[in-house]
């Protein structure tokens, strides 16, 4: 009588279980570092997006704030120095009078076609920062009646 030995069937099939749980591993480790990358990528979109609209709204305020400014010098203010706001926003607003302006400003423009665009000035603001992964920089320009 022969004896049937089951070590060479047994070492067999393990070898089999050893190499599937390896692809497994790898097919695993795969996904998650896929996930961790899409993660990461997601974060650095959403914090820029995030400074962005904060720069669109800060020139805004920003045009608020320089028309205040002009109304408590008597309507005409020479210039606004930039500015930083909370250590990461440089904001800068330069002005442009459109009309007749008084002997303090020497920056207007006097060709006017019409009555209607005397007192007007002319807003170019710039919001700035360097707080995100790569530099965000707005600018705006309006025209806004005095």
């Amino acid at each position: 009588m022969q004896r049937k030995n089951n070590i060479l069937r047994l070492s067999h099939r393990s070898g089999f279980a050893m190499i599937l749980a390896m692809g497994v591993i790898v097919i695993l480790a795969s996904i998650m570092a896929l996930s961790l990358s899409m993660t990461s990528q997601t974060t650095k979109q959403t914090t820029d997006l995030y400074l962005y609209e904060q720069a669109v709204l800060l020139s805004k305020s920003a045009t608020e704030y320089a028309l205040l400014r002009i109304s408590q010098n008597n309507g005409c203010l020479p210039t606004i120095n930039s500015f930083t706001l909370d250590g990461i926003y440089d904001i800068n607003i330069t002005l442009r009078y459109i009309g007749t302006a008084p002997s303090v400003c020497t920056d207007y423009i006097s060709d006017l076609k019409t009555d209607e665009q005397n007192g007007s000035v002319m807003m170019d603001v710039t919001v700035s920062t360097d707080a995100a992964t790569e530099p965000i920089r707005f600018f705006r320009r309006s025209i806004q009646k005095l």
